[in-house]
């Protein structure tokens, strides 16, 4: 059976722990949901202008390593 991968657009999809792939500068990369950012915060020397009207999600990959999305550039696993 075959099933393709939807971009997440509907942002109450998003939840902690739920598996989500996204595209990275190395291909694709997988992880999970760690939390929802409303506010600004910096991640890896990056800053993330997260707001309560402009959320983004903090994902980890299986290594552990973190980054901020947006919800449209992620994919449901």
């Amino acid at each position: 059976m075959w099933e393709e991968k939807m971009a997440m657009t509907d942002e109450a999809a998003l939840r902690k722990g739920q598996k989500v792939s996204w595209k990275s500068h190395g291909g694709t990369a997988h992880g999970k949901v760690v939390g929802k950012l409303t506010a600004p915060r910096t991640i890896k020397s990056h800053k993330v202008a997260a707001s309560p009207d402009n959320p983004e999600y903090l994902v980890e990959t299986e290594e552990g390593k973190k980054a901020a999305h947006k919800p449209g550039a992620l994919s449901k696993e």
